[in-house]
């Protein structure tokens, strides 16, 4: 047998599920105020990654927020490195609102529950997984794969990824490409059909904070330059706005596909090509694209006074913008537009949009790996409405993918699961992805 062809062992099906729940009772909250500690799951990655033979690094900007950096020597020292990367921490979990407790890391009925178990211990427990059975295997990649396991991803990853890449930048010598979370996990847009789409773009992160102030007195006076209904007024403005079309390299690749499955005939480059009517015909498939053709902006969050018949002088807001590649100048001048004189504006936070080739010998393997063992299935290239640690990578040079793979259920709404309440995994979908990041990881 080929040692392609021999896959992983029944060892690391075993560990991937037992890896899983284990980090997903780990609690690695990240609440964004800094009280997150990632050093235990790191720990535990360590660990298994030092039994396997591989020798970890961790590395801290803050105390308790650490990171794990690992290599692992190719067959080919002329190959470019190939970076994995997925994140320890996940966002706050309420447990009175789910049928299983958030941090208990259960197996119930064939799936692992649990903060994590999506977005994205599940991934990390993969690749943990894959790495030890090449060890017991005697098996070595044709590329050396740099492993990252990163702090701080669902905040400002100023602990995490954007640390190691601008402080520990040699670590990833020679990697050219990563790949991570969100993408290749199955969709089910209708009866007999399964998708399976992979990221090749990302938009960018504008997290804004919005300041009005005005003339601050008493409740009951007439006052002409409130500071909470100057905000009010742009904040209206802002969520009510209707984006123009823009279409990346991405989308067009990504409609192009799903029309072709869809037997529709269109040309999105033909003059007067229309979007939005394309997207309802396709039906359910539109939702891997819809929130991608546009830029957006959100408002998230408000503050202002501190008595109600006190006017105050100031008052704040946040919003969540995201930004397309090639788009950033419409979004500020929009913001610019839509805030008006009375209302400052800022980004709070700021992130650059991505684009990776889809017509690339990466993207072809990575295809190649899922439609091995799902030949039914259809991948397809997607952009991710938001973002991942690629962005503090791409400062490297290195181009990212999503591809995190998992077979799931009809009926089974991965979205709906990411930030979201009963979390989980299938223990199938498990497997699937081990076998697929098995596969792609040895030839890649």
């Amino acid at each position: 047998m080929a040692e392609e062809d021999r896959g992983p062992d029944g060892a690391a099906l075993d560990e991937v599920v037992a890896f899983t729940s284990d980090l997903i009772r780990i609690d690695t909250t990240n609440r964004g105020g800094g009280d997150c500690r990632e050093r235990p799951a790191a720990e535990y990655v360590a660990e298994r990654l030092a039994d396997a033979g591989v020798e970890p690094v961790l590395l801290e900007r803050t105390p308790g927020r650490t990171n794990v950096v690992a290599r692992i020597p190719g067959t080919d020292p002329t190959a470019d490195a190939l970076l994995v990367h997925g994140h320890l921490d996940v966002v706050p979990a309420e447990a009175a609102d789910w049928t299983v407790h958030p941090f208990s890391g259960e197996v119930r009925d064939g799936v692992v529950w649990g903060r994590g178990a999506v977005d994205m211990k599940n991934m990390d427990a993969m690749v943990l997984a894959v790495v030890r059975a090449w060890a017991r295997q005697g098996v070595r990649p044709r590329r050396d794969v740099v492993l990252a396991y990163t702090a701080d991803e669902e905040a400002s990853a100023e602990d995490g990824s954007g640390f190691l890449a601008d402080h520990h930048p040699g670590l990833f010598e020679g990697c050219t490409e990563g790949i991570s979370e969100s993408g290749a996990f199955s969709f089910h847009p209708q009866p007999g059909m399964t998708l399976y789409p992979i990221a090749a773009g990302e938009r960018g992160t504008a997290w804004l904070k919005l300041t009005a102030r005005g003339r601050a007195g008493h409740g009951s006076k007439v006052n002409t330059a409130n500071a909470v209904t100057r905000l009010a007024e742009a904040v209206a403005r802002i969520g009510n706005h209707e984006w123009p079309v823009r279409l990346t390299s991405t989308v067009r690749a990504a409609l192009t596909e799903l029309a072709a499955l869809y037997g529709i005939d269109t040309d999105v480059d033909a003059p007067g090509f229309d979007t939005d009517a394309l997207l309802e015909k396709l039906g359910p498939a539109a939702a891997l694209v819809q929130p991608t053709v546009r830029n957006s902006a959100n408002p998230t969050m408000m503050a202002a006074g501190y008595k109600v018949n006190v006017i105050p002088g100031e008052a704040v807001a946040y919003v969540d913008g995201r930004m397309l590649p090639g788009g950033e100048e419409e979004f500020v001048e929009t913001m610019d537009r839509l805030t008006g004189p009375d209302v400052a504006w800022e980004f709070h936070h700021r992130e650059v949009p991505l684009e990776a080739p889809v017509d690339s010998p990466t993207f072809a393997r990575l295809r190649a790996a899922v439609e091995r063992f799902d030949p039914e299935g259809h991948v397809v290239p997607f952009a991710m409405s938001g973002g991942t640690d690629a962005k503090q990578f791409s400062r490297l040079g290195i181009t990212g993918y999503g591809f995190s793979p998992l077979r799931l259920p009809p009926g089974l709404d991965y979205g709906a699961l990411f930030h979201g309440v009963d979390e989980r995994v299938p223990v199938d979908a498990l497997h699937f992805g081990v076998r697929v990041l098995d596969h792609y990881l040895r030839s890649a």
